[in-house]
């Protein structure tokens, strides 16, 4: 694909165990592992997984976090976790989200309707954490 328009290509989670938190992603979320054998091979520092096309989550060791050195002052800063992920999803795919993650005994918020994100309100998003503590909302559109 070649366009200049502006695209969110990844986000840098830090977790405690990377191969645990991709299995969690893969397993729970259903999200495709990517480079998880090369880096349990030793070959690159962090494994990913594949929210779509265009769009990745690191899955980056916190013990990485003095090595962020790209800025002065980004180490300083790095392991610090964010809000929240949203990840917005076909109705289907949110209903059988929730229910894997159920079935993986994560616990779960609610159901709300309505709330505000990118696309306008959503039909409905819940919320759940992952293994190291990040916080996700699941959510689709009408």
């Amino acid at each position: 694909m070649t366009d200049n328009t502006t695209r969110l290509d990844h986000i840098v989670l830090w977790v405690r165990d990377p191969v645990t938190a991709a299995r969690f992603y893969e397993k729970a979320i259903g999200l495709e592992t990517v480079r998880l054998s090369e880096f349990t091979a030793g070959e690159v520092s962090f494994p990913s997984v594949r929210v779509n096309d265009e769009a990745i989550i690191d899955l980056m060791p916190s013990t990485m976090a003095e090595h962020m050195t790209m800025l002065p002052g980004a180490a300083d800063s790095a392991g610090h976790p964010v809000n929240h992920v949203c990840l917005a999803l076909p109705q289907d795919a949110f209903d059988s989200l929730r229910s894997r993650l159920e079935e993986h005994s994560v616990p779960v918020s609610d159901v709300a309707h309505g709330s505000f994100g990118a696309r306008g309100k959503a039909e409905r998003s819940f919320y759940f954490r992952d293994p190291d503590g990040n916080v996700f909302e699941a959510r689709h559109y009408g």
